[in-house]
C-alpha cells in the first residue's frame, strides 16, 4: 500500500470519528450522557491514535523496525544456506 493511500485512510478516520465529538460539545446537557461512554471509549481513542500515528507515525515505524531487525536478522543466521 502505499503511504498517500496509508494517510488518507488515516486522515478520513481521524475526521468520521471526529464528528461525533461535535455532537457531544455541542449538544444539550441532558443528552449528553445517553453517548458520553462510547465518546469516551470508542471515538476519542481512535482519534487520539488515528492523531498520533499520522504526526509522529514515521517514528513509531522506524522504533518497530530496528526492534524486529535483529530478530530478523538472528533468524537468517540460523537457518542454512541452501545452494
Amino acid at each position: 500500500m502505499k503511504e498517500a493511500t496509508k494517510r488518507s485512510i488515516f486522515r478520513w478516520i481521524h475526521i468520521i470519528f471526529g464528528i461525533p465529538i461535535l455532537g457531544y460539545i455541542y449538544d444539550s446537557p441532558s443528552d449528553t450522557p445517553n453517548y458520553a461512554w462510547a465518546i469516551r471509549d470508542v471515538f476519542l481513542p481512535a482519534l487520539l491514535i488515528s492523531g498520533l500515528w499520522m504526526w509522529k507515525g514515521h517514528v513509531l515505524r522506524r522504533l518497530i523496525w530496528k526492534r524486529s531487525a535483529p530478530e530478523f536478522n538472528n533468524m537468517r543466521q540460523d537457518q542454512p544456506m541452501s545452494q
